[in-house]
């Protein structure tokens, strides 16, 4: 009975840890770059576009595919990080629990 009430403890414990975390993810700030530093945006740790900066140098009326590209290239890169990290700050706190693989936590 008193390892129930122990894993019951940690189960507790772990819940309050990832919630504390799923706030700090959801501040985070990220930012993506493509052109070489021509577009950057920025992303909070959920994804969403928080900034984007073109270079000036970029408005001309022939390259406004390749702003496009760049644009949907730094966002991907922005998002890639914010993943990263997420998958970073989630494996530090689940470090030695018993998770099958291929289990996805809902966050």
């Amino acid at each position: 009975m008193r390892d129930i009430m122990g894993m019951m403890g940690k189960v507790k414990e772990m819940q309050a840890k990832m919630e504390k975390m799923q706030e700090e993810i959801a501040a985070l700030e990220v930012n993506g770059t493509s052109g070489g530093g021509l577009v950057s945006v920025t992303l909070d740790g959920k994804g969403n576009l928080k900034g984007l900066k073109i270079d000036p140098s970029l408005f001309k009326e022939d390259d406004v595919e390749i702003l496009e590209d760049l644009i949907v290239a730094a966002h991907k890169d922005a998002k890639d990080k914010a993943e990263a990290e997420t998958a970073e700050r989630t494996k530090a706190l689940t470090a030695g629990l018993p998770i099958p693989p291929g289990f996805k936590l809902p966050f």
